[in-house]
């Protein structure tokens, strides 16, 4: 099994790259305790999507860490890397969206993975789900995104932006995008709207299952994104609009799995220090060893 973590992004809000934070109790990135997790329940392909500036340092610092048999790509998401017979003369520099990182990892990925952020703590029990649905699905055609409540993804700090989700029975029906969520007076409000929204509702934190037919559809969904030239200078392409539109074309079916764990990320500066606390108990809970690799 495979997993893809998405570490290109320049955390704007967090004033720093936070993907590179040492939170762990003995200095570890975040990521390094999905990776953990994941690597606990059957994992044992590790993808890493970075930016130039950062593969060689990762490439040398993940490889000195994670255990013998655990195979290691470390890929840049470049600008210029479009579907072929596409040429572009716009000048960019912003990177071109989370499906466009995942688009990336097409070369080494063969057989079902699962897609996360590497800024985000999902839990063990997530992966252990993750885990489960991979082994047992038969289907091609069905993906899976492991959900969480609204309550609990949430920032003491400001707003956050999440994929708030439509659910019947396990099955995603849609996603829609909020990009300014925030709890005021005892609420959960959707600032942009001004609606209230329900505290328990299911949201994507970006973990997702999918296989390898996912990397053509982007090819296409791409493609179909630089013809429209508004899109060139700064628009991105988005994991969920994609699986979305695969929905919708009745390519797939999005089984949603409850993750029975607790999440939490660093949007904010101000979240690292809560960050750097829950690590530390959970690691004297003794749900994790330090230092984390031995």
């Amino acid at each position: 099994m495979t997993l893809l973590l998405m570490a290109a992004g320049s955390g704007s809000r967090y004033g720093k790259l936070k993907q590179f934070d040492e939170l762990g109790p003995a200095e570890e990135f975040l990521m390094e305790f999905s990776i953990f997790d994941a690597i606990s329940v059957g994992f044992t392909h590790i993808v890493v999507i970075t930016k130039a500036a950062n593969q060689s340092f990762l490439q040398d610092y993940l490889s000195k860490r994670l255990p013998q048999g655990i195979a290691l790509d470390v890929l840049v998401q470049d600008i210029t890397d479009l579907p072929e017979a596409i040429t572009l003369e716009v000048k960019r520099e912003k990177p071109w969206g989370t499906a466009h990182a995942v688009w990336t990892a097409r070369k080494v990925i063969n057989s079902d993975f699962v897609i996360i952020n590497a800024d985000d703590y999902y839990g063990k029990q997530a992966f252990e789900g993750a885990a489960n649905f991979v082994k047992n699905n038969a289907s091609n055609k069905t993906y899976a995104l492991v959900g969480y409540n609204l309550k609990d993804t949430l920032s003491e700090h400001g707003s956050v932006s999440r994929g708030v989700c439509s659910v019947d029975d396990s099955h995603l029906i849609s996603i829609e995008e909020h990009t300014k969520i925030e709890a005021v007076d005892g609420e959960i409000i959707d600032a942009d709207s001004g609606r209230v929204l329900n505290p328990d509702t299911i949201v994507s934190m970006n973990f997702w299952i999918c296989n390898p037919s996912i990397f053509n559809y982007i090819e296409t969904y791409f493609s179909n994104f630089l013809q429209i030239p508004e899109n060139l200078e700064k628009s991105e392409i988005y994991l969920p609009f994609v699986a979305q539109e695969m929905m919708a074309n009745g390519l797939i079916d999005v089984h949603v799995i409850s993750s029975n764990s607790e999440w939490f990320g660093v949007t904010y500066y101000e979240d690292k220090a809560e960050a750097v606390k829950t690590l530390q108990d959970l690691t004297n809970k003794n749900q994790y060893p330090t230092p984390l690799w031995k």
